[in-house]
């Protein structure tokens, strides 16, 4: 073990592009990067872009946000595109030529993004001057580790890195599986080109339709038009009061928040409660296959399929279709009417959807037959998209438990 401070092996904030030409570029902010998975980039000409836009980057740099380290806004960039610019939000770290035998990047960032170094960052950044908890670079550049030899840093990262490659993939199999089942779904009942009689799409090959007043537009002839509350239950959770610690402490009822709701399948929960503050509570223990809407909050308007039993907070609607094979139809309808709920929730002081504004909507129901040929080709999907979360949270348990044995020693890697 030989022990760096990172200021001496890395170079920080290394390159600032030039806001003199007007270039493409694509742009990170802070907010877009969780734990080493980038959400979202944009595509922007530099002289429109924030003026945050500014720091360039490399192949294995580090990115770490400087605000609040415990909301884990970091990663390390794999080939990056040229012309991907990121937020000076981000302190940009990048080993220093005459260390890249000496310093493997891919072993700094794990020891760099360890919960225990998260939660010594996140102390620094609250005893900052600023109003919020911010870190400075050189905070992190006062930095010092141990390193190993050279060898068994690129042995320990190598293993690390083929798990992610792992994770990497599932959640790329995952994406590909919900957009063919959301593009069946545009097909058959958003564009009406589901397969008529004849195996052809019906509203391209001349399929009746007729104007629906409540739905103010047209869908196909014979389709009935019917309210969630008629073809479903729904229920709002609730919360046990949170100063009595026998609703909490070792509860084994997952407890869901709106802002779990994010994914379209949820398949586990963070949060538990006890048998005890379900019953001395107004939430409810939801069946899996439950429809869950986030009736307000940072996800408010957001929809998920839950996979297991559990119940939630006040601020998520349980929908319980009344028959299985309607579950996933109901649950793309209403994601499509996400632009909708935040309209009707606009004006006041949190994005607030009543459950009476679920209950109440309209949707048009298709033959039997039709909704039943759907749910037995989405359903298949919809459990391979299961398996593949359930992977991935293992494998990221699995890691996440790993990596702080591997970097104190108590578990080694082969270096052959």
């Amino acid at each position: 073990m030989k022990k760096y401070k990172l200021g001496d092996i890395c170079i920080f904030n290394a390159k600032t592009i030039s806001r003199t030409e007007n270039i493409l570029i694509d742009y990170l902010e802070t907010s877009n990067l969780i734990k080493g998975q980038i959400t979202n980039v944009q595509s922007v000409c530099l002289l429109d872009a924030p003026s945050r836009a500014q720091r360039q980057v490399r192949h294995h740099t580090i990115l770490y946000s400087l605000v609040r380290p415990n909301q884990k806004h970091y990663g390390i960039l794999s080939f990056p595109q040229e012309n991907l610019v990121v937020s000076t939000g981000f302190v940009t770290i990048d080993v220093k030529p005459e260390y890249h035998c000496t310093i493997d990047p891919l072993y700094l960032y794990a020891m760099l993004t360890q919960d225990d170094m998260t939660e010594h960052l996140q102390t620094i950044a609250e005893g900052a001057v600023s109003s919020y908890p911010a870190l400075l670079p050189s905070d992190i550049a006062n930095l010092e580790f141990d390193f190993p030899t050279f060898e068994i840093q690129r042995a320990t990262s190598f293993f690390i890195d083929n798990l992610n490659r792992k994770i990497e993939l599932n959640r790329a199999i995952n994406h590909n599986l919900e957009a063919m089942a959301k593009q069946l779904y545009d097909y058959w009942f958003v564009q009406f080109d589901f397969p008529d009689e004849n195996g052809k799409p019906y509203k391209s090959s001349g399929g009746k339709m007729v104007y629906n007043e409540k739905l103010k537009r047209e869908i196909p002839e014979g389709w009935e038009v019917v309210k969630i509350q008629d073809i479903a239950q729904t229920y709002s959770g609730g919360t046990p009061t949170s100063t009595n610690r026998a609703y909490y402490d070792d509860g084994n009822i997952p407890w869901i928040n709106s802002g779990e709701l994010n994914s379209p399948i949820i398949t586990s929960s963070s949060n538990y409660i006890t048998e005890e503050g379900l019953n001395n509570s107004s939430a409810k223990l939801y069946p899996s296959n439950t429809v869950l809407v986030a009736l307000y909050g940072a996800t408010a308007g957001k929809v998920s399929l839950l996979s297991f039993e559990a119940c939630s907070n006040q601020a998520v609607c349980g929908v319980m279709p009344k028959e299985k094979f309607m579950t996933t139809y109901i649950q793309f309808y209403l994601s499509s009417l996400y632009e909708y709920f935040i309209i009707l929730s606009s004006g006041s002081a949190r994005d607030n959807i009543s459950q009476d504004v679920i209950k109440n909507t309209y949707l048009s129901i298709p033959e039997y037959v039709l909704l039943k040929n759907y749910s037995d080709i989405v359903n298949p999907i919809i459990n391979k998209i299961i398996a593949k979360k359930q992977e991935v949270e293992y494998l990221t348990k699995q890691c996440d438990e790993l990596l702080p044995l591997l970097m104190n020693g108590q578990v080694s890697v082969n270096c052959d």
